[in-house]
């Protein structure tokens, strides 16, 4: 994985050529990556669903991340990167059924690790069930959701802690339930300013659909 050839970008977002992952985050280039978050409407209430990582990802382990992400490999389009959620949580998504947030940038650093992304935003309004998902336990030990009202007063600093329920594939392959209370601890450290900008994206999306 640490070979993958991926895209790298200067400040202004022009390709100025192609190097391996492990160089991306070690010399710190800009590269792209795809991020699709899932929400739905259950009973009248707005959930977003977000992925536990495995406890063997060399980066961020055990933490909740957005629904299915990863990098686009140099030879990939933005319409390839519906691979990452089929390959993550085994869902078939059409690439014409996302809604595209555009393109944000950011930039996260610890020790030896500066990951600067270009991340191609989308968001999913899904109809499934927890028994649909099927996880490359590799890369996602888990799969829960949290209300999204929570989740938005968890990130603007409204909330300490918010309430999230799913399941955990545990060491020995079966299903655990989750069912806790977690805090901006349990995420991925993203911007701030990054989880409330999708917020406001999503906001805009499920504002649209009431009144639409």
């Amino acid at each position: 994985m640490e070979d993958e050839q991926l895209k790298i970008f200067d400040e202004d977002r022009n390709q100025i050529g192609v190097s391996s992952r492990k160089d991306v985050h070690r010399i710190g280039y800009w590269h792209e990556a795809f991020h699709c978050w899932f929400v739905s409407n259950e009973k009248g209430i707005d959930y977003i669903y977000l992925q536990l990582r495995s406890d063997i990802k060399k980066d961020y382990p055990n933490l909740l991340d957005i629904t299915a992400a990863g990098h686009l490999l140099a030879d990939e389009t933005v319409r390839d990167g519906v691979r990452e959620i089929k390959e993550e949580i085994g869902i078939d998504v059409p690439f014409d059924e996302l809604v595209s947030f555009g393109v944000f940038d950011y930039c996260v650093i610890k020790e030896n690790f500066i990951d600067k992304e270009l991340a191609n935003v989308f968001l999913y309004k899904s109809e499934n069930t927890f028994d649909d998902f099927t996880l490359q336990v590799e890369e996602v030990s888990g799969i829960v959701k949290a209300e999204f009202n929570d989740f938005t007063k968890l990130w603007l600093g409204e909330r300490e802690t918010i309430e999230i329920k799913g399941f955990e594939i545990n060491k020995d392959g079966n299903k655990t339930l989750i069912e806790e209370y977690v805090g901006r601890n349990k995420f991925v450290p993203h911007q701030i300013s990054f989880y409330k900008a999708i917020i406001q994206k999503i906001k805009e999306h499920i504002k649209q659909i009431e009144t639409s």
